[in-house]
């Protein structure tokens, strides 16, 4: 006899398996039967929970940007700023890891679910961790951590395209067995080349 689930459990499965399967298959051809069938479920029960794919995928999207906002936050404690954008990077690193989907669902074109809602919430997270690696970049330049001889934004477009790097890995290679191996090597060297006091050529 199948135990009955708290709703709020049952929840979290159907938006992990949908995460999954957007990866695996991309977040356009997701459909409830393919839940369904992951989960061992009915549709109805899925209806039960979510009446529809955009209600599915606006929960995956709140779940997506409060780990974006508890990962800018957990950095933000850490006083010492060039410690702060190391937290900061490796935190999007790891939920991309987490959630390999994520770069998929910000180019989702899924006529069945309002996407674009959808896409300008992600980017209005991302927004703010761009702004958090911003003020990491000028703050570390203030101590002289970071060459105070660079632009403040040309080195936060270089550490966000490490994580823009890392996410387009993904979704051409689709391997993140090693992607935290490669994103932390990739943003250690792109921090210690702001670091290098030379002049610039």
């Amino acid at each position: 006899m199948r135990t009955r689930k708290p709703a709020s459990v049952r929840k979290a499965e159907i938006t992990r398996a949908a995460l999954e399967l957007a990866f695996e298959v991309g977040p356009d051809r997701v459909t409830t039967a393919m839940i369904a069938d992951r989960l061992g479920l009915t549709q109805p029960a899925i209806y039960k929970h979510f009446p529809n794919k955009d209600d599915i995928w606006n929960t995956v999207t709140d779940d997506l940007c409060q780990r974006i906002d508890t990962n800018i936050h957990a950095a933000n404690g850490q006083p010492e700023p060039f410690n702060r954008l190391r937290r900061l990077i490796m935190g999007q690193l790891q939920l991309l890891h987490d959630h390999p989907a994520l770069p998929e669902i910000m180019v989702m074109r899924d006529p069945n679910v309002d996407a674009t809602a959808i896409r300008t919430r992600v980017t209005t997270c991302m927004g703010g961790l761009r702004a958090a690696i911003h003020r990491a970049i000028s703050e570390a330049q203030a101590v002289d951590k970071i060459r105070s001889d660079l632009d403040a934004e040309d080195c936060t477009n270089l550490l966000v395209g490490v994580v823009q790097g890392m996410a387009l890995r993904l979704l051409r290679f689709r391997e993140p067995e090693n992607f935290l191996r490669t994103g932390a090597r990739l943003l250690d060297l792109q921090l210690k080349l702001l670091t290098e006091h030379g002049e610039l050529q």
